[in-house]
């Protein structure tokens, strides 16, 4: 007998090469590619046509302004941008470049931003570059030349800009605007002398005059291109007149002159023109002052001294807050969640009713209640009271704590709710076997227990309070301002309104300082909260 023969031949087949996989996977990625239509693809050419019109536009924008590296970095970013999307495959990437795009365009470019300028002078009369500053000074300065000649003038408009079309005592045209020095136009219609109209530009009637007086009257236009030879200006929109800086700027030796006292400004290195005796001349220009604000934040007692006191009322507010809130919710969970408490349900709905309204709009509404002379809590609740609520600095705070008390203590209590229903009832069950009272059960097991849960919640509690700007800046505005201080700052102030005020209230106004003291800010809070965090580890242990 002769039983099944066994076939000991296979056939094996030989894998390809390098080349050949990488052939494949591109003629793969092609097939996958062009399976998503046609319709698809001119869907992405015409958002990446924007995207790069964009990118083109602010590149030759920065450019300009010789901004050579946010140039650099906005070129990079759409060339990474478009082969991301142009090449086939790198899928993972592309539903992560929009993220990453609004990440860095919202959150690490402002936090960049912010850095630089804590480590520049930006702020009122800081504003722009030298030659700006210089430009502003001559015109500012300016007097109306003794005996000057009037020059007629037909006001023209291109584009929305306004330009000068002057008549020379020679009978020649010329035209001008601001940012334009005064050149020839012989192409211009005359009329009885005058020029009166140039191709391309609309001559302005008596109508379009008056309506545009101010704008007209503000309107300096420089003879050449040194602003030293002074600039035509006119009051009636028909004549103008010739001005002249009491101020010469000498590029050769970097100073203003004062032609009419003699006296000399040099650039003092801070950005700004000073004199001998230490007068300066306003506005300047932005410049790296290195660590100049933070030194000025800690070492001018004018501005230190407020600085602190704010710091300490930063800190006592965030942690009564948190702790006042924190109380007030946890009692009224643990009354709520008793089971022999008939109608919870609808208590829970009225205790959460603060938490629905915006907190700005509940702030007003307190404002007015604390009103000194009208409010319901002097006149109805005290009987007719002349209470400072919000004129003492004690009072003051004391009304920020309570608001804040009405604001915050819902939200409390809807975690706390949560965290006491998750405790298991068998654990508390078993310490009142072991004879524990109700308090020692609340202490040793529920509220241990209920800290692990909420514990991270109230870091975030802490962070957020600590910048709690609607609360303050709302109610009380950060007042009653100290006197003695240089800043813009009241005893009610946290550190987040006193920098808003710093940098954006008043007539002074310190980009800056304000800077310097938003990172003094961050580094706070992310100390206190890595801090926090780490501490959290211990009442983990507890699970």
């Amino acid at each position: 007998m002769t039983g099944p023969t066994l076939d000991t031949e296979k056939t094996y087949t030989p894998l390809p090469d390098r080349a050949t996989q990488r052939r494949q996977k591109r003629a793969a990625a092609l097939a996958e590619a062009a399976s998503l239509g046609w319709k698809v693809w001119l869907v992405k050419i015409v958002c990446l046509g924007i995207i790069d019109a964009m990118a083109l536009y602010a590149i030759v924008v920065l450019m300009s302004r010789d901004s050579w590296v946010v140039a650099a970095i906005i070129a990079l970013g759409a060339f990474a941008i478009n082969y991301v999307y142009l090449k086939p495959g790198l899928l993972p990437a592309k539903y992560l470049t929009p993220g990453l795009v609004f990440l860095f365009v919202f959150q690490i470019f402002v936090v960049l931003y912010c850095i630089y300028i804590a480590f520049t002078n930006y702020g009122s009369g800081h504003v722009s570059t030298k030659d700006d500053a210089v430009n502003a000074l001559l015109i500012q300065n300016q007097q109306r030349v003794e005996d000057s000649a009037a020059y007629p003038v037909t006001i023209l408009e291109q584009g929305g800009q306004l330009f000068f079309l002057i008549t020379t005592e020679d009978g020649d045209a010329e035209i001008g605007s601001v940012d334009r020095p005064l050149e020839p136009a012989p192409d211009a219609e005359f009329s009885g002398g005058k020029a009166v109209g140039l191709d391309g530009y609309t001559a302005l009637d008596f109508s379009q005059l008056v309506a545009k007086q101010q704008e007209i009257a503000a309107l300096a236009v420089p003879v050449s291109d040194d602003l030293n030879d002074g600039t035509l200006q006119t009051r009636d929109g028909s004549t103008a007149y010739h001005f002249v800086s009491t101020l010469v700027w000498d590029p050769a030796a970097d100073t203003m002159t004062n032609t009419q006292t003699g006296v000399v400004y040099a650039d003092n290195g801070n950005g700004s023109f000073e004199s001998a005796d230490g007068q300066q001349l306003y506005p300047g220009w932005q410049v790296w002052v290195g660590l100049d604000n933070f030194v000025r934040a800690f070492s001018t007692e004018s501005i230190r001294g407020p600085f602190i006191a704010v710091l300490v009322w930063t800190f006592a507010f965030a942690i009564l807050s948190v702790a006042t809130t924190f109380a007030l919710g946890l009692f009224l969970a643990i009354i709520f969640n008793d089971p022999r408490m008939r109608s919870r349900k609808y208590y829970r709905v009225i205790m959460i009713l603060p938490y629905a309204f915006p907190a700005f709009l509940s702030a007003l509404v307190w404002q007015g209640m604390f009103n000194q002379d009208f409010g319901f809590i002097n006149q109805t609740i005290l009987g007719g009271a002349s209470i400072p609520w919000l004129q003492d600095p004690w009072l003051a705070k004391i009304s920020i704590l309570i608001v804040n008390l009405w604001l915050g203590y819902p939200y409390m209590f809807l975690v706390t709710t949560g965290a006491i229903q998750s405790i298991p009832e068998d654990i508390q069950e078993a310490g009142r076997t072991d004879g524990a009272s109700v308090w020692q059960v609340f202490r040793y097991i529920k509220f241990p227990l209920l800290l692990v849960s909420v514990a991270p919640l109230l870091i975030s509690s802490f962070a957020f309070n600590f910048n709690n700007f609607n609360l303050i800046y709302m109610l009380t505005g950060g007042g009653p301002r100290f006197a003695d201080a240089s800043i813009n700052v009241g005893a009610s102030d946290i550190l987040i309104s006193m920098v808003y005020k710093v940098a954006f209230v008043g007539a002074e106004r310190d980009y800056g300082l304000a800077s310097a003291f938003s990172i003094i800010i961050f580094v706070l809070v992310a100390v206190i909260s890595y801090l926090s965090f780490r501490q959290t580890k211990v009442l983990e242990e507890l699970n």
